[in-house]
C-alpha cells in the first residue's frame, strides 16, 4: 500500500457509500404521504429486510457517531418498544399484506438494553405482521458489557442468529480517552454465552484512528480478538465529527492519530487479519473462507446497504425507530431523528417519515456503479450502462475526479472496464466519488478517506 497516496488523498471527506445518494441529500419534500404511497405500491412479490433502532446506552462512548442518548429509566425504554411496535403494525398495513422477510438487524445505541420480554415481544409483533422466512439472518449489535445471560436466552427463543459485539480496542489507554472500558475477559464471557445458546454468527467491530492509538496497540487488539474466532470483522476508520456529535469534544484531538498513522493503522490490521486466514470483503470487511459474506464476495453477490457490506438480496429496507432509515424502489425515507417527535407520529396513527429522497433514473446508475466499486473493486461500466440505457463513454467523461486517480495509477481502466489497484483499495471510497454527482466537497460532512 502506498503512503504517498495515502497523503494525497487520505485527508479528503468523503461518504462511506452505504446508500447513494447519501443522507445529507435527503429533503422534507419526501413525507408520510409519500411513504405510505411507496409501501402499497411495492410489486406483490417483494421481500424485505428489517432494520431497527434502538437509540439507547446506558452511557456516551465519546467516539460515537449514532443517533443514541443516555437511559437511565427503563420504563423509558420499554415505552420506545411499545412504539416500535405501533409502528411495525402501522408500516405493515400500509403495505396491505404479510411481506416475505430475509433479514432483521437490530442497531443502536444498545439494542439489548431492551428487557428480555420486551425483545421477546417485539420479535413476536415483527412475525406477525410480516412473514419471517425460517432461513432469515437476524442479527443484533451487542454491548459486551452490559449483555445479561437472560437476554441472551431471549434472543436464542426469537431465533436470533448473529450478534454484532462492539470490541473497538482492548487498549486501556484508549478505552480511558474514549470513555468505553470494556476488557477482554467481558468480551470473552459474552461470546462463550452466545455461542452455548446456538447463536454462532459472531462478528466483532474494530476501530482505528482512536486517542493514544498505534499500530502496536491495533495489532494487540487483532490478536486478542483472533484468540475468540469471531466470523467476522468489521474495521473502522475513527470518524472525529465534533461539530454533529458534541460528545466527541471530550476526545482530545490532540492525541489522534494523523492520516498517515491512521494509513498504517488500517494496513496493519488488515494484513494481520488476512496472514490469520480471514479473506478481506471491500473496503473494512473480513470473514472466513466459508462465511456467507466471502461467499457472496467471490461470486460477485455482494452488496452494500446502511450496515455496511451484506449479503442481503432485497431491493427493500423498512426502517423502524427513531432516525431510522429505509430503501425502497421508489427512494429513500428516514423517521424523525428525535425520539419524541417520532413518538408523537406513532401516536397519532401517522407514519413517522421526516425526509426523504425520491431517485431519478440517473440515481439509479450511479448507484450500481458506486455499489459495484465498493464492493467488488471493480465495475464493468459498459455492462451497466446499457442494463440502464446509458453511454459509458459519457458516463466516463461526467466523471472528472477519475482523471487524476488514473494518472497516479489508483485506477485502471480496459476499455469500459474500471478497476482500482490492488494496492490502492483503501481508496475505493475516493473511486466511487468519481461518480458521485451530488458531491461538495467544500461541505466537511463525512468522515476522512483513509
Amino acid at each position: 500500500m502506498r503512503t504517498d497516496l495515502a497523503a494525497s488523498y487520505g485527508e479528503e471527506r468523503l461518504p462511506r457509500y452505504t446508500s447513494y445518494p447519501t443522507a445529507p441529500h435527503f429533503s422534507p419534500a419526501i413525507g408520510a404521504d409519500a411513504y405510505a404511497g411507496w409501501l402499497s405500491d411495492l410489486p406483490s412479490g417483494a421481500s424485505a429486510s428489517l432494520y431497527l433502532h434502538v437509540p439507547f446506552c446506558r452511557e456516551m462512548c465519546w467516539y460515537c457517531g449514532c443517533h443514541t442518548q443516555i437511559a437511565r429509566r427503563d420504563e423509558l425504554i420499554a415505552a420506545y418498544q411499545r412504539t416500535l411496535r405501533s409502528e411495525i403494525a402501522q408500516v405493515a398495513e400500509a403495505i396491505g399484506r404479510r411481506i416475505k422477510v430475509e433479514h432483521i438487524h437490530f442497531g443502536g445505541g444498545t439494542p439489548t438494553i431492551m428487557a428480555p420480554d420486551a425483545f421477546a415481544e417485539l420479535m413476536a409483533a415483527m412475525r406477525h405482521a410480516f412473514f419471517v422466512l425460517p432461513s432469515a439472518e437476524i442479527a443484533v449489535e451487542i454491548d459486551p458489557r452490559t449483555l445479561t445471560a437472560e437476554m441472551v436466552e431471549a434472543m436464542r427463543l426469537s431465533g436470533v442468529n448473529r450478534a454484532s459485539l462492539g470490541v473497538q480496542s482492548f487498549d486501556p489507554v484508549v478505552q480511558r480517552a474514549i470513555n468505553r472500558v470494556q476488557s477482554f475477559e467481558q468480551t470473552a464471557s459474552v461470546v462463550d454465552m452466545l455461542r452455548c445458546a446456538g447463536i454462532n454468527g459472531i462478528n466483532f467491530d474494530l476501530i482505528y484512528g482512536l486517542p493514544h492509538q498505534t499500530v502496536a496497540s491495533c495489532l494487540d487488539t487483532v490478536r486478542r480478538s483472533l484468540e475468540l474466532k469471531p466470523d467476522r470483522f468489521s474495521v473502522f476508520g475513527y470518524a472525529h465529527v465534533p461539530g454533529f456529535k458534541k460528545h466527541q469534544r471530550m476526545i482530545n484531538e490532540g492525541h489522534l492519530p494523523d492520516g498517515l498513522a491512521r494509513h498504517d493503522q488500517a494496513c496493519a490490521i488488515a494484513n494481520a487479519l488476512k496472514e490469520a486466514g480471514y479473506v478481506q470483503i471491500g473496503l473494512d470487511h473480513f470473514a472466513r473462507p466459508d462465511d456467507a459474506m466471502a461467499v457472496a464476495f467471490k461470486e460477485g453477490t455482494l452488496r452494500r446497504n446502511f450496515q455496511g457490506y451484506t449479503t442481503d438480496q432485497s431491493e427493500v429496507l423498512l426502517g423502524f425507530g427513531a432516525s431510522a432509515i429505509g430503501h425502497l424502489p421508489q427512494g429513500y425515507v428516514q423517521n424523525q431523528v428525535q425520539i419524541g417527535a417520532y413518538t408523537q407520529s406513532i401516536a397519532n396513527g401517522q407514519l413517522a417519515t421526516a425526509k426523504g429522497y425520491g431517485l431519478t433514473d440517473d440515481d439509479r446508475l450511479r448507484a450500481d456503479i458506486i455499489e459495484r466499486i465498493m464492493c467488488e473493486f471493480s465495475a464493468d461500466l459498459g455492462d451497466i450502462c446499457a442494463r440502464h440505457g446509458a453511454e459509458a463513454g459519457a458516463m466516463l467523461q461526467s466523471a472528472s475526479r477519475l482523471k487524476p486517480l488514473i494518472l497516479d495509477g489508483v485506477v485502471r481502466l480496459d476499455g469500459e472496464r474500471l478497476a482500482v489497484a490492488s494496492d490502492s483499495r483503501f481508496l475505493v471510497r475516493s473511486v466511487a466519488a468519481a461518480f458521485d454527482a451530488h458531491l461538495d466537497p467544500g461541505k466537511q460532512l463525512h468522515s476522512r478517506a483513509v
